[in-house]
């Protein structure tokens, strides 16, 4: 059963992920059909950031996850020769 806190935690990611994606969405699909000299485009970053942004957050996620799994495999090791 989800407490309450952990219920708020899961509603706070749900809306922080609805909103990166609708502002993405709109940065990616519809903002190349709005004129250039429109006020909204003071909003959004340059495009090319819409490419560098996530290879750099794919790239750290596998950075972090290449980083647990060592330390998982390098504790293990260390558990087992004491064992031995």
């Amino acid at each position: 059963q989800a407490t309450a806190t952990d219920q708020l935690v899961g509603f706070g990611l749900v809306a922080f992920s609805l909103v990166l994606f609708v502002y993405y969405t709109l940065w990616i699909i519809v903002l190349p059909f709005i004129d250039s000299d429109h006020g909204i485009h003071q909003y959004f970053l340059p495009r090319e950031y819409a490419v560098i942004i996530p290879v750099a957050a794919g790239l750290l996620l596998l950075l972090f996850i290449g980083v647990f799994i060592m330390f998982v495999m390098w504790k293990s090791r260390k558990h087992t020769k004491k064992s031995d």
